[in-house]
């Protein structure tokens, strides 16, 4: 009876210094891994009237795109932090919008969502959000781009391409 205690007694403090180890490892390595959260383009009152998509319903009353201002907002100073995105009005979603460097184009799949950056000669990621459930996984090279969501035995890819011409994207699901 003493044996067998003992064994259990050696065999809990080995696991414990175990998972102590372990824990301890993970948590030193996970620690310098944070960043920042990809930046919002800010969606402005032309292009919430330029949606095409009827309204959803809503619970909580929202202005209506006609009686957002137009006025443009200051940029903030380096030292400022970041001002959160401006709210949509109810049924609008972020569309395409010229920006200085292209035309922002967002693409909802069933594994997620795709925003890129579409220059008249190439094209970056803005960002790539997998719906709940599904993992993602991201692909560049200076030809191309491809997002890819898998969820079990379902594969959505959404692939950008723009080797022989101008920027196109294709969204396959497999």
């Amino acid at each position: 009876m003493r044996r067998g205690l003992l064994h259990v007694l050696a065999w809990s403090l080995a696991t414990g210094a175990a998972v102590t180890l372990s824990w301890w490892g993970v948590h030193s390595v996970m620690a310098g891994t944070a960043y920042d959260p990809p930046r919002a383009l800010p969606i402005t009152a032309a292009d919430a009237t330029t949606q095409r998509s009827a309204p959803l319903a809503s619970s909580t009353p929202r202005p209506s795109p006609s009686a957002a201002s137009s006025s443009p907002q200051p940029a903030p100073s380096p030292t400022s932090p970041r001002p959160a995105p401006p709210t949509p009005a109810a049924g609008t979603a972020p569309g395409p919008s010229a920006t200085a460097s292209g035309r922002v184009k967002g693409y909802d799949t069933d594994g997620g969502r795709v925003v890129f950056d579409i220059r008249t000669a190439d094209a970056s990621l803005v960002s790539a959000t997998p719906g709940p459930g599904w993992s993602m996984q991201v692909w560049k090279t200076e030809a191309w781009i491809r997002v890819e969501f898998t969820s079990g035995a379902d594969r959505v890819s959404v692939f950008c391409t723009w080797h022989d011409g101008p920027p196109r994207v294709e969204v396959g699901t497999y």
